[in-house]
């Protein structure tokens, strides 16, 4: 249990740094929501295509799918060739990552006017819209070489079992944003600032983790490509492991695609992400990332025991932390939205088309965090082809699913095209693995999966009941104001911190988890040599 204390140990910390980088990220959001609007401006979905598109490679490559192709090699190249040795693979797969990602953003750059009709067709029918989307997109291209850098830094933090830097630096591109969207005038001007916050927060984003590999002791030097066999190999790993853990980002940009004639669409999509994604970046990814290394540990060894417990432990700890979330998501998706984000442009109209979309987004929160988790099993044992293989299955449903359904119901089928499609995923990997032996959930697992389901069902009726009883709710707090903030804000807020109150009682009760759990968690035991440090020594 001593391998299991550090991983659990692991992830909550580098959750809590995410979790400060989310917190940070919502306070963008509002303020772009608050300059930009949705529905009644074009320049909203204008900058959330053009976002999304470097984007889509910032969540393959900084949010893990890439350390987890590259993490076990160089962990293992640490291990038995030391750190000299190591180091050079870090530095040749920099190189080679480096300019393969330069010559996409040059390639996008000089195809955009014709790339453009890929990323958002619907966009089309309006030349002003289509226009600016290509401008931003231009803009913002710079991210992705940025951000292929810092993941692959990250990597070697990760390797180097150091996850501080790699959790807090996104933190710098709401910063950025902040400064750059919050003096703009007009949502046109906003969409430009916003853009150019973007490029910024790459750049510094890189710097940091550069600053942060060498304050490790690590040795990562710039160098000219080099195809070396380790490079080759490495890239046979990496590509399709890319493919696979991002398969619902992969999802959520074709998603983009097919709701882009309709105006406001893509801005709803975007809300409903921070909401619903925020679970896989603290849980899945945090989780994810502390797994990898002692999954990898326990594969080379050829201990299955210690492997199965691994998986195990992740997933009970994960559905502990991302169910209730769901739950909330499929409870109140109007009372979160309205309460968080009608305001300035963004109105009561917008407020409900995305509330639509959110509900349907949220029963597959779950799945969205499992991908992550599942997935590591397969990297770990440095198969990335099945897993990409259900990947692609994955997105080509969600195409199908998605276009039937939006005829459907509109928008809100799009997103439970999503959210079919992860489960999906999850179920073909989850089904392969169990085949081939690679995992057998212990019977201690399933009733605790069982009874943690119990206690977020319980918590998702109160929530449900709050949600309709909600005018009651606000009529407590009457014409009570501070600042921006008004009944509807200080109902969501009291819900959300009662819930936070109720939810480990009821987990608890349950026996879901018991105290002891956590507190062992936490726990640092002498000798726990399996452990990953947490920033030791200090990274400055």
């Amino acid at each position: 249990m001593g391998k299991a204390n550090g991983m659990i140990r692991s992830s909550m910390i580098y959750s809590a740094f995410t979790l400060l980088s989310r917190l940070f990220g919502f306070v963008r959001d509002l303020a772009v929501s608050y300059r930009l609007g949705a529905s009644a401006t074009f320049a909203a979905d204008a900058f959330n295509a053009a976002f999304a598109f470097p984007n889509l490679f910032r969540r393959i490559f900084a949010e893990g799918a890439f350390a987890a192709a590259f993490v076990p090699a160089y962990s293992k190249s640490l291990a038995t060739d030391g750190e000299e040795v190591a180091d050079v693979l870090a530095a040749d797969a920099m190189a080679t990552l480096a300019a393969a990602t330069i010559a996409i953003t040059v390639f996008a750059e000089l195809t955009m006017p014709w790339l453009m009709y890929l990323i958002a067709p619907g966009f089309a029918a309006n030349p002003e819209k289509f226009k600016l989307a290509i401008i931003l997109t231009q803009i913002t291209m710079p991210y992705l070489p940025c951000m292929a850098i810092y993941a692959h830094l990250s990597g070697v933090l990760n390797g180097r079992n150091r996850f501080i830097l790699s959790a807090s630096a996104p933190i710098l591109l709401n910063i950025w944003t902040l400064i750059t969207v919050l003096p703009a005038t007009s949502p046109v001007q906003a969409a430009y600032a916003a853009s150019w916050g973007v490029v910024l927060a790459g750049i510094s984003q890189a710097a940091l983790l550069w600053w942060g590999v060498r304050k490790s002791g690590a040795r990562v030097d710039l160098r000219w490509p080099r195809l070396t066999p380790q490079i080759k190999a490495l890239i046979a790993l990496a590509v399709p492991g890319a493919i696979a853990a991002s398969a619902s980002q992969i999802n959520v940009f074709v998603s983009g695609m097919l709701v882009s004639q309709v105006n406001g669409a893509r801005s709803w999509l975007a809300v409903c992400d921070r909401l619903y994604l925020l679970p896989q970046g603290l849980v899945g990814v945090a989780i994810g990332v502390a797994l990898l290394p002692r999954l990898s540990r326990a594969v080379h060894a050829g201990d299955k025991t210690e492997s199965s417990t691994a998986i195990d432990e992740a997933i009970v700890f994960a559905m502990a932390l991302t169910l209730p979330a769901a739950a909330a998501l499929v409870a109140m998706p109007f009372f979160l939205i309205d309460a968080l984000y009608t305001r300035g442009a963004f109105t009561l109209v917008d407020a409900h088309a995305t509330a639509g979309a959110l509900l349907q987004y949220g029963w597959g929160v779950p799945a969205f965090v499992l991908q992550q988790l599942v997935s590591r099993v397969f990297f770990a044992s440095q198969d990335t082809k099945t897993p990409m293989r259900y990947a692609l299955v994955s997105v080509a449903l969600n195409v199908v699913a998605g276009l039937a359904l939006f005829q459907l119901i509109g928008v809100p089928g799009i997103a439970a095209a999503t959210s079919l499609a992860s489960w999906v995923n999850v179920a073909m990997m989850t089904t392969t693995l169990l085949r081939r032996g690679l995992y057998v959930p212990q019977a201690k697992a399933v009733s605790r999966l069982l009874r943690i389901m119990a206690a977020s069902a319980v918590l998702g009726l109160v929530l449900g009941a709050a949600s309709h009883y909600r005018d009651i709710i606000q009529g407590l707090f009457g014409a009570v104001r501070l600042g921006p903030l008004g009944p509807k804000e200080f109902s969501v807020a009291i819900v959300s911190m009662a819930s936070a109150a109720l939810y480990p009682a009821l987990l608890f009760a349950s026996g879901g988890l018991t105290p002891a759990d956590v507190r062992y968690a936490f726990r640092r035991r002498k000798g726990e040599a399996a452990a990953p440090v947490i920033g030791e020594p200090p990274l400055g």
